[in-house]
């Protein structure tokens, strides 16, 4: 088939794929069953450039500016625009839209590494806001709308405020107390909505961002709608937004080689979600909701609800399981469920293991998600694994330098025990969820080191490290 070439990437995924995995990871079309066979057979054929009657995405005048037109109207925005470099690129694009180089940015400390890379590409100085965090579920659980009046009471300078919502593991904070904070005050919302862009499609999901009353957000079609990878959307509404430079920005950043098949799959996406998706989200939240039913009967197991999120709500489609009751890590289930019941989530922390279900998710691969779960206990004792020992995330660390001088000075690379008190030149991001635990110019304490040795230790991935050691500002 591949007429003897050596290829390392197809080959990769070949093998993956002929390993039968049921996925419970992005993209959203598990691995196409979301998709129409004809898309899939036109794929390449449909890998076209600028041409007369395709369009051109950042002057778009014909089918490309009709299918944003569609896509504003099904999200309830004003302005939709299609991102194809994914909703990365988005986060960027809006913090340049809000900020100007120097400008202050009040940002939910539970954010994306993008967010982090965005504001020092704007030049701009992020003002956290801490999420709280449930040490019995072992995840964040939402800002409070009090903690943002607080904080922007506290910096009147502020351009505007990022949060992001839902989080990784489906937590919605209440973002219309949250708007009506930030509205108040003059400034702009913006929101990081990569994980929601099926919100809108269902009334007993939590509020999209735009019917929240936000003034931006982005949404990452692939990863819970039936889109390719990277295919995004960009939302603005209302007169908070200076749209002709948020075009210019977009112009600016994403390729100018557009890939048409991403776009015809937001496009899909988009049409697909308006003609059947309130009755596919519909069987879906049931399967979910039969899932944390079978999943209550097992007392080592737990599947967060809404009433456990005092700020707000969850998405019942995002399912999560907390496994601290089983001794066994997440990572540690996550690998079980892989080796041994074929079964790929998208993530795992200490105590949880995320799976993704879409749309594309018949009832019975939510039911087999659930037997390889309850199987899960005959590891116990195996493993062994406590975690009452582990280190909980650090709390918000000291500041001494703002993000564009750590990024920019001399550095050198130090060992966890004499990096102790020393300013970090790099994000140190677990990954997933990709949240830093700390960011350039910031101090790395002794808290920040346990909490990254207990994930090494426990099976997880650590980004920003260099063979093991801290890139630290140079003294």
């Amino acid at each position: 088939m591949t007429d003897g070439l050596y290829l390392p990437i197809y080959n990769s995924i070949r093998g993956y794929l002929d390993k039968g995995y049921l996925p419970f990871h992005m993209p959203g079309h598990k691995l196409g069953k979301g998709l129409p066979d004809w898309f899939a057979r036109s794929l390449a054929a449909m890998d076209l450039t600028e041409l007369p009657g395709t369009d051109n995405l950042h002057e778009p005048s014909g089918a490309i500016l009709e299918a944003q037109r569609l896509a504003a109207k099904a999200f309830r925005a004003d302005y939709t625009f299609f991102l194809i470099n994914g909703s990365t690129c988005g986060v960027h694009a809006m913090i340049a839209t809000i900020c100007k180089p120097g400008d202050r940015l009040v940002v939910a400390r539970d954010c994306h590494k993008s967010v982090i890379n965005g504001m020092y590409l704007a030049g701009v100085e992020p003002v956290y806001v801490m999420p709280r965090y449930d040490e019995r579920l072992g995840l964040a659980t939402g800002i409070s709308a009090d903690d943002v009046g607080r904080c922007l009471y506290e910096n009147p300078d502020a351009a505007g405020v990022l949060i992001t919502r839902p989080t990784y593991y489906g937590v919605c904070c209440d973002i219309e107390a949250i708007a009506r904070q930030v509205h108040e005050r003059g400034k702009v919302l913006a929101v990081d909505e990569a994980h929601g862009a099926h919100l809108c499609f269902h009334e007993k999901l939590p509020v999209s961002a735009m019917e929240a009353g936000a003034d931006m957000c982005v949404q990452s079609a692939h990863k819970t709608l039936p889109a390719f990878t990277q295919g995004a959307y960009l939302h603005a509404r209302g007169n908070r937004v200076d749209v002709e430079r948020l075009k210019f920005i977009l112009s600016a950043i994403q390729s100018s080689s557009p890939s048409y098949p991403i776009m015809a799959s937001l496009d899909y996406a988009r049409a697909f979600m308006e003609a059947k998706g309130r009755e596919l989200l519909g069987g879906l939240l049931m399967n979910c909701r039969k899932f944390r039913e079978s999943l209550s009967q097992n007392s080592s197991l737990y599947s967060p609800i809404p009433d456990d999120i005092i700020n707000g709500s969850t998405d019942e489609t995002r399912l999560v399981v907390n496994v601290a009751k089983t001794g066994i890590s997440g990572y540690e289930a996550a690998e079980i469920l892989r080796r041994d019941f074929s079964v790929q989530p998208e993530m795992a922390d200490f105590m949880n293991v995320v799976f993704i279900a879409t749309v594309a998710d018949s009832s019975r691969d939510i039911e087999k998600l659930g037997e390889a779960l309850q199987a899960l206990s005959r590891y116990t004792e195996k493993y062994g694994f406590d975690s009452k020992k582990l280190a909980s995330p650090p709390h918000l660390p000291e500041k001494k330098m703002c993000l564009k001088d750590a990024l920019e000075s001399r550095w050198e690379a130090a060992e966890p025990s004499k990096a102790r008190g020393r300013i970090s030149r790099n994000m140190i991001v677990p990954y997933p969820p990709g949240i830093p635990v700390v960011n350039p110019g910031e101090i790395i304490d002794e808290d920040v080191i346990e909490y990254v040795e207990d994930v090494l230790k426990a099976g997880g991935e650590v980004h920003g490290l260099i063979g093991g050691k801290f890139a630290v500002v140079a003294e």
